[in-house]
């Protein structure tokens, strides 16, 4: 499976960047479900989720993915 470099625009997880699974195309997935991007997982588990959608490609060969919004505890899964 392939990768493709995306940073992550606004939102908890801004500027952070990553590699995501690439589709057929190249392409980052349409949507992305990020969780806990600043720290480890609060204790017993579970923590915020955080929607990021697909942007556009960067003249750097890095996709931007775009705040959506944040999930409440435990409603992303």
């Amino acid at each position: 499976m392939s990768q493709v470099t995306v940073r992550f625009v606004g939102g908890p997880a801004h500027d952070l960047v990553r590699a995501l699974p690439a589709g057929p195309a190249g392409e980052p997935p349409a949507r992305w479900v990020l969780r806990h991007p600043d720290a480890a997982p609060a204790a017993g588990g579970g923590g915020p989720d955080h929607l990021y959608q697909r942007a556009q490609p960067a003249g750097d060969g890095v996709w931007t993915m775009s705040f959506v919004h944040t999930y409440p505890i435990g409603a992303g899964e």
